[in-house]
């Protein structure tokens, strides 16, 4: 096992044991190092690893808001990675476009009338914005992503949470690229919108499967509008 696999064995035995939690910073770099017995290299090789995992923010300097701070921030890595499993063609788009339905349907089935009046106002808001004619498609979907998310969290899970919001984010340009080759944009920008006021009327009054079936039908209907299935 290499020096630097071994700090991050003890980082993640110090958080499993929780004596580091969310908002700890980690000891100094020499620290670290003279305590493992490893060589300050090892020490940072190891941190910028817990970096590019999102279990770490680091800062430099010599203030209070230096070193390496310990976050919960998977989303960002998840996204990065998945992007570049979509781009090389390891993960086909019609696998993440199969995962979003499996996903989106279980967790609207689960969140039919269990949401609270402020989850629900959130997502209506986000309706009310994409209502606006004059959006471009790129501010579209931005809001459209953020609906999709918005809708998952309601039913509680954040893991599921966590990757729902890093698979629109890993294709997000595959999307833009294909809206760019709608021919009436405007057209297919109003099916989506009675789409999303149907599925979320669903969720609202308790209709899961209902609003299961809808959200399996917008998924796939807009990939296939979109010629990326």
């Amino acid at each position: 096992m290499k020096a630097y696999e071994l700090v991050l064995q003890r980082i993640e035995a110090e958080i499993a044991g929780g004596r580091l939690g969310i908002g700890a910073r980690l000891p100094g770099e020499r620290a670290l190092a003279e305590d493992m017995g490893v060589s300050r290299t090892s020490v940072r090789e190891a941190v910028r690893v817990l970096e590019a995992m999102g279990i770490v923010r680091t800062a430099v300097g010599s203030g209070p808001d230096a070193g390496a701070l310990i976050v919960a921030e998977p989303r960002s890595p998840l996204a990065s990675a998945l992007r570049l499993h979509v781009a090389t063609s390891h993960i086909p788009i019609a696998d993440v476009v199969q995962t979003r339905i499996l996903l989106e349907s279980w967790a609207v089935r689960e969140a039919s009338g269990k949401a609270s009046d402020g989850e629900l106002a959130g997502v209506a808001q986000l309706l009310d914005a994409m209502d606006d004619r004059e959006l471009s498609p790129e501010r579209f979907h931005v809001l459209d992503a953020e609906f999709h998310v918005s809708l998952v969290a309601m039913a509680g899970n954040v893991l599921v949470s966590t990757v729902m919001a890093a698979l629109r984010e890993a294709i997000h340009s595959y999307v833009m690229a294909a809206v760019a080759d709608i021919s009436d944009w405007p057209a297919v920008a109003n099916d989506l919108r009675a789409e999303h006021r149907a599925v979320f009327e669903a969720v609202r009054s308790g209709a899961g499967e209902r609003a299961a079936t809808l959200v399996a039908e917008h998924i796939d209907g807009f990939y296939r509008a979109a010629r990326l299935r």
